[in-house]
């Protein structure tokens, strides 16, 4: 039963109230083993992949329908690669494979752990602003990134990055709608559809980054491909659909 209710038994629904993603462009051969043998990378050339970091302020976490006021409101982060999977209908799938997730407490760790496979732990998080600024940090975690406050119609993309331009790299590499999960012992693969409302992405300018978790995935030669916000949208997931592979 225990097992059950990790396969996201029901809808959940909450406002994001910002999410700020870094995506990095890796050699394809790098991310290959880190993702099961149901999915496949989503690959750009056929030369890279793509791993991202997402940090989430969420507000009004709770079960679809729920009141406001039984929802909680919690930092998450991320660490998700980008993948495909094809379903029997045949349908090609784009969406994320979850490396690692983090928050900022311990209330959404344990009900985390008990309705989905995300494996969260916690870690602590810092945000600052300034006049110009807006950072992110967690000494436990060990990462930083600071981005300019986006006061421009154009923002440069970062300087490496694979793409010609922010409207390729928000079509490649923008926010996408499926997360999977795979059990092996089972061969069973796990679907969650998020559905969004007014996801209109903002390119914002890296001033610094580090993520400890990606240097410890020993990635080499990987780049920053685009970054990215969002602030202020209703968010919520379906209730997880399994199938056979």
């Amino acid at each position: 039963m225990f097992r059950t209710l990790k396969d996201h038994p029901f809808a959940v629904e909450a406002h994001f109230k910002s999410s700020l993603v870094f995506t990095f462009a890796v050699p394809k051969e790098q991310l290959q083993d880190k993702i099961p043998e149901c999915l496949t990378l989503d690959t750009f050339q056929d030369k890279y992949a793509f791993v991202a970091v997402a940090m989430v302020q969420t507000q009004d976490l709770r079960p679809k329908g729920f009141p406001k006021f039984m929802g909680n409101n919690f930092f998450l982060i991320g660490y998700r690669v980008f993948v495909r999977y094809t379903t029997k209908e045949g349908k090609n799938l784009r969406g994320l494979y979850i490396l690692k997730s983090e928050t900022d407490t311990k209330k959404m760790e344990f009900m985390g752990n008990i309705f989905t496979h995300y494996q969260y732990t916690t870690t602590d998080i810092k945000q600052e602003e300034t006049a110009t600024t807006s950072s992110i940090s967690s000494k436990k975690s060990d990462f930083l990134v600071t981005v300019k406050k986006n006061n421009r119609a154009e923002v440069p993309l970062p300087k490496h990055s694979p793409f010609k331009d922010f409207k390729e790299a928000r079509r490649f590499a923008g926010p996408l709608p499926f997360t999977f999960t795979y059990t092996k012992e089972k061969k069973e693969v796990l679907i969650i559809e998020g559905v969004r409302q007014n996801w209109k992405p903002q390119a914002v300018e890296a001033i610094d980054f580090n993520f400890k978790f990606l240097k410890d995935q020993q990635l080499e030669n990987a780049v920053l491909a685009n970054v990215f916000e969002i602030k202020n949208i209703p968010y919520y997931w379906k209730k997880g659909r399994i199938e056979a592979w």
